[in-house]
């Protein structure tokens, strides 16, 4: 391993040391369910003002959320609800079809008739069950994922004891059911994932490739799993593929985030994202792309 590589490491798992110690004081204030707004009377729906649903993940809660709920609001996406589901879930498909009820909730309340949701991890996963399996699609716009293992993941072997985690591992019942045919899936699906996230293995899992599902693929690089919830790059991506005009404009289908000449997009951090293609991906560690 290169100098420069060790350094990343060294960075990323810092940074994920950091992120971890926030969670852990922050947790407690996310126990709770989130309390409802008031009723809201019908709006002509835009990207400004449809409905953002964060579901977290694995033995997490809503408040992982803090900092990207905050980043919607600044940037105009008024209508944020941060779910929780039970820590004492057991099936990912049940907890999909909670996540189905709490949509209809929220689209009668708010007169929506779509919402976005963004998904870490597990979250993700139950968020694109919902969507590709139980006809979420005609009610989710776009689903972000971050971090989650769309191919399952082979990390932490001695945790199979619970039947979620065995439902994210390679060749699950509900890995299969999701790997189906799904022809006339509306929805707009874009996956975040990085080369140093250490809950995914291999780091490829975090990616979406399916043949019936309008997907795109963002590879950050040099940040690690909890990071994707908070990480400026990842924020802005986050924006970026909400606002975008997505689906029924299939331009918008086609194309990720807009960026440089060179397929390339700068952070003031020195990150960088690129186009998700396997040349992009041959060049290692320290690329990071999008498609």
């Amino acid at each position: 391993m290169e100098f420069a590589e060790v350094t990343t490491l060294m960075k990323a798992t810092a940074l994920e040391l950091a992120i971890l110690t926030g969670r852990l004081v922050l947790y407690p204030t996310g126990i709770a369910a989130e309390r409802r707004s008031s009723p809201e009377p019908p709006a002509p729906l835009s990207p400004a003002r449809r409905p953002v649903v964060l579901l977290h993940g694995f033995v997490d809660n809503r408040s992982v959320f803090l900092l990207l709920r905050r980043s919607l609001t600044r940037h105009g996406r008024d209508r944020v609800e941060s779910l929780n589901h039970s820590p004492l879930t057991c099936d990912l498909r049940a907890a999909a079809v909670l996540l189905g009820r709490r949509v209809e909730e929220i689209a009668t309340r708010t007169g929506a008739a779509e919402v976005d949701i963004v998904g870490h991890s597990l979250g993700g996963l139950i968020a694109r069950y919902y969507v590709q399996c139980l006809g979420g699609d005609t009610r989710v716009r776009t689903l972000v994922t971050l971090g989650t293992p769309h191919s399952g993941t082979t990390v932490a072997p001695l945790a199979d004891a619970h039947p979620l985690v065995r439902q994210m591992r390679p060749g699950s019942g509900v890995l299969r059911e999701l790997a189906g045919p799904a022809p006339d899936c509306r929805t707009r699906f874009v996956s975040f994932w990085s080369d140093l996230d250490q809950m995914m293995s291999p780091v490829e899992t975090a990616r979406l490739d399916h043949p019936d599902l309008l997907a795109h693929n963002v590879r950050v690089s040099g940040i690690g799993h909890l990071a994707l919830t908070v990480h400026p790059t990842v924020v802005a991506g986050i924006l970026d593929a909400l606002d975008a005009d997505a689906p029924g404009t299939p331009d918008a289908r086609k194309e990720g985030p807009e960026g440089r000449k060179d397929g390339s997009e700068g952070r003031r951090d020195g990150s960088e994202m690129r186009r998700d293609t396997p040349e992009a991906r041959k060049e290692g560690p320290g690329a990071a792309s999008v498609a």
